[in-house]
């Protein structure tokens, strides 16, 4: 089932695919026991000429097993995934390594404008530059987003990346991803934002490390 998802090119994508295969292994396995034992019982417990049906209370502890075991069997599988998914939560939202590349996004309806902070390394000054709804940056690089939004709750979402975070209003909101692979990826907002919803978006442009360097020297001509 992870071959109808997209293409991952993100570095931790891999720890969240982990995390989609164990659920379903767990979910399928339950699943295939479950209706297996019902069947059975649908079988063995049909109805037969000249046989009464009986009444079970559930008062012993015998029959008190057939609705704890599989309780802690639930309850087991749920930390599982709880304790597995927290490492991959740490890794792609805490322990968020060095950036090579800093980017501040603001998303406004109905698009999304990328601030890059020029030679200096600091926005704010007057080397910053804008760029409306399309994103460059280099391959095997970590790159920080700092992510705010002027109007209502939109949403970043680059499915390649497994990087999906929403953009909150009056918050900054740091994100940050390593792409593996040069290409041009497609930015949706993935928060229903009104009526242009649907037309916001935007390009993240995963370069070579030499063409990113031509892409910079481009804008910042003597840098």
């Amino acid at each position: 089932m992870l071959s109808w998802l997209p293409r991952n090119v993100s570095t931790f994508g891999g720890d969240i695919d982990s995390i989609f295969t164990l659920i379903y292994y767990i979910v399928g396995i339950w699943f295939v026991a479950t209706q297996v034992f019902l069947l059975y019982c649908l079988i063995r417990f049909r109805r037969r000429d000249g046989q009464k049906s009986d009444y079970t209370p559930g008062n012993t502890m015998s029959q008190m097993m057939w609705i704890l075991i599989p309780c802690a069997l639930v309850l087991v599988l749920d930390l599982w995934i709880e304790f597995r998914g927290a490492d991959v939560w740490a890794k792609v939202k805490i322990n968020q390594p060095a950036p090579q590349v800093v980017v501040r996004l603001t998303a406004k309806q109905f698009n999304w404008i990328f601030t890059y902070p020029g030679p200096d390394g600091k926005f704010g000054t007057k080397d910053d530059k804008k760029f409306q709804n399309d994103m460059h940056v280099p391959v095997n690089k970590v790159v920080r987003l700092i992510l705010t939004g002027e109007d209502v709750i939109h949403s970043f979402f680059v499915p390649e990346m497994w990087l999906k975070q929403d953009v909150v209003p009056g918050r900054e909101i740091p994100a940050w991803f390593e792409a593996t692979e040069p290409g041009k990826y497609e930015i949706p907002c993935a928060e229903l934002c009104e009526a242009g919803h649907t037309g916001m978006k935007g390009f993240l442009y995963v370069h070579p490390e030499a063409e990113y360097k031509s892409w910079v020297a481009k804008n910042w001509p003597g840098s």
